[in-house]
């Protein structure tokens, strides 16, 4: 679904950031930090922490104000009120009010938000058994975590900014909830932007990708196109070092063990035939980036900004 980036409009680019920047009296919590996510994309937001991914979601949910650069929410500057409807926010706390009922908690939804679906809210809730009665501060984590995602869509908002909300529950409720987040999102085409440590979930889930590591982007952009970018080769390592061969190609990591050697690797021309070669998994290129956050960023054609030139 890897669309070119001369064929969209700004007003179909769910994200734009050019150069976004924050820094702390500690230093720099993100820097030059550009991309695009096109509207309708699921988007996995993947970094170790401390790379910048909560400062990069405070900056989209206006908690924080940029030190430099510019960041638009559908063609329109996140500092204009005029994005406020079009986004929603879920956070791994979700603060509820305890004493509330799930009844109460939706109303107070449909009383804040001008364009509020409570049909839509109240189905979420429904379809997970949790009594509109009972009083928040009764519910298990998985069923809080329902009311949080009934409160996101009932919001009908067009981008949906996620801050680990499922990493406190369990793998069943992790499931449960992951089919409703991808079931409401397609229903409504609504953009996604989820940020998780489990890189099974986000290969499951996830069209497009956003890799951090210490405050840059990494990778960006179509995962169809960014993992087939990669190529893991295999081969002898005679004296216990990397072949020079390598050399001739863009190395994102490179491991030896005895006499053979290992690399994720963006080939560059032909491989010696005496390398075995294989396609590797989404996971396997996350994990490779995420280990060596020295080596060259890359863009997909569908968010790189008019200055990022190294695509696959």
């Amino acid at each position: 679904m890897s669309t070119a980036t001369g064929t969209l409009g700004a007003g179909e680019w769910a994200v734009r950031a050019d150069g976004i920047g924050k820094r702390y009296r500690r230093g720099w919590a993100l820097r030059d930090c550009s991309f695009r996510l096109p509207a309708g994309r699921i988007c996995g937001l993947v970094g170790p922490n401390g790379a910048g991914k909560s400062t990069l979601l405070g900056l989209m949910t206006r908690q924080l104000q940029p030190t430099e650069g510019e960041l638009r929410l559908f063609g329109t500057p996140v500092d204009d009120p005029a994005v406020m409807p079009r986004f929603a926010f879920l956070g791994q706390d979700k603060p509820l009010f305890k004493r509330f009922t799930v009844a109460e908690t939706l109303r107070m939804g449909g009383e804040l938000n001008p364009g509020w679906d409570m049909a839509a809210a109240e189905r979420i809730v429904r379809s997970g058994g949790v009594p509109l009665h009972a009083r928040v501060g009764t519910l298990s984590g998985g069923q809080r975590t329902r009311v949080g995602f009934a409160l996101a869509f009932g919001k009908r908002p067009d981008l949906l900014l996620l801050d680990e909300p499922m990493a406190d529950l369990d793998p069943l409720a992790r499931d449960e909830m992951g089919t409703l987040l991808m079931a409401e999102a397609v229903e409504r085409g609504t953009t996604v932007l989820m940020s998780s440590h489990q890189l099974t979930e986000v290969e499951d889930m996830c069209d497009s990708l956003l890799v951090l590591s210490d405050g840059r982007v990494r990778l960006a952009g179509s995962a169809d196109e960014l993992v087939p970018a990669h190529t893991l080769v295999t081969g002898l390592a005679p004296d216990g070092t990397p072949p020079p061969e390598l050399a001739a190609h863009t190395v994102v990591e490179v491991r030896t063990e005895g006499r053979q050697f290992q690399a994720l690797i963006r080939a560059s021309g032909p491989l010696p035939d005496a390398w075995s070669v294989a396609r590797p998994s989404l996971e396997e290129v996350l994990l490779a980036h995420l280990r060596s956050p020295d080596a060259p960023a890359l863009y997909a054609s569908d968010a790189r900004t008019a200055e990022r030139i190294t695509t696959p």
